[in-house]
C-alpha cells in the first residue's frame, strides 16, 4: 500500500497523491451514481483500504479532497458523511477560502456590497412578479419580524427569514442557497453588533417600506427601500470591524 510521507513537512508522496485522485475520481462516482446516497456514512477507513488497496494516508487525503469539494462532511472522530452535489453543497465548499478574503481590507465591504447589488435585483423582481403565494409569504414574514422585535435574538433570526423570501420569489434554487451563504458568511460580523429593540424597530420599518413597495408593484420604490435599508445597515456593521462600536447596531439577515 502507498503510504508515503515527507517527514519534514508531512506532505504526501507524488504516488500516493495519484492514488488519492483516483480514490476521490471514483467515490466521486458512486455519489452521483446514488450508490452512496445523500446523508450515508462514508464506509470506514479500514473498509475503503480494502477495497482499493490503499493507505490509511491516501483514503485520508481523498476525504479532504472530497470535503473540500462539498461532497463530504467531515468531523473528527465521526465518520464522514455523503452530501450529495447542489448548489448549498458548491457553496459551502467556498467557505473557508471566503472567509480568508473577509480578513482581507475591504473583503467584507465587497461581499456586502455584492449581496445589496443582488437583492436589488431581487426586489425588483418581486415588484414585478411576486406571485400571491410571494406575498402571502412575505407578509407571514414580516408579521413575525414585527412581533419579535422586543427579543433581539428572535428579532434576528425573523430578520432572516423575510430577506430569504426575498431570494426564493426568483424561481431559481442558487438564490436560496446564496442567501445561506451571505447569512454563514457574515454572521461573524453580526454576531459580534449590540442590538436594541429601537434598533430592532428602524429595522423592521425598513423591511415594511421594502414589503409595500413590493405590494404596490412599485420596482422603484422597492429597490429604493431596500437600498436604503441596507445602506444604513452597512453604517453599523462596518463598526465590528473597522472601529469599536458606537451605539446599537442593526439586525439585518
Amino acid at each position: 500500500m502507498l503510504d508515503v510521507v515527507n517527514p519534514q513537512d508531512g506532505a504526501i508522496s507524488p504516488a500516493a497523491a495519484r492514488a488519492a485522485d483516483a480514490v476521490v475520481k471514483k467515490i466521486e462516482l458512486r455519489i452521483s451514481s446514488g450508490e452512496l446516497p445523500d446523508g450515508a456514512f462514508l464506509p470506514a477507513e479500514r473498509e475503503l483500504m480494502l477495497e482499493y488497496g490503499i493507505s490509511r494516508t491516501v483514503v485520508r487525503e481523498a476525504v479532504a479532497r472530497l470535503a473540500s469539494r462539498g461532497l463530504l462532511e467531515a468531523r473528527h472522530r465521526f465518520r464522514p458523511i455523503v452530501r450529495r452535489p447542489g448548489y448549498d453543497a458548491a457553496l459551502s465548499a467556498v467557505g473557508g477560502v471566503v472567509s480568508h478574503l473577509l480578513s482581507q481590507a475591504s473583503g467584507v465591504k465587497n461581499l456586502y456590497d455584492m449581496r445589496v447589488f443582488i437583492e436589488a435585483a431581487l426586489v425588483r423582481n418581486a415588484a414585478l412578479h411576486a406571485r400571491k403565494d410571494d406575498i402571502t409569504a412575505l407578509r407571514q414574514a414580516l408579521a413575525a419580524n414585527e412581533k419579535a422585535v422586543p427579543d433581539s435574538q428572535s428579532f434576528y433570526a425573523t430578520d432572516v427569514a423575510f430577506h430569504a423570501v426575498l431570494y426564493d420569489i426568483a424561481r431559481n434554487p442558487v438564490f436560496p442557497s446564496l442567501h445561506k451563504a451571505f447569512t454563514s458568511w457574515l454572521a461573524p460580523q453580526w454576531d459580534r453588533m449590540l442590538r436594541s429593540p429601537e434598533r430592532n424597530r428602524i429595522n423592521y420599518l425598513a423591511h415594511r417600506a421594502i414589503f409595500d413597495g413590493i405590494v404596490d408593484r412599485d420596482p422603484d420604490g422597492a429597490e429604493r427601500a431596500l437600498q436604503s435599508h441596507l445602506g444604513a445597515a452597512w453604517e453599523y456593521v462596518r463598526g465590528t470591524f473597522l472601529e469599536p462600536a458606537r451605539e446599537a447596531p442593526p439586525n439585518d439577515g
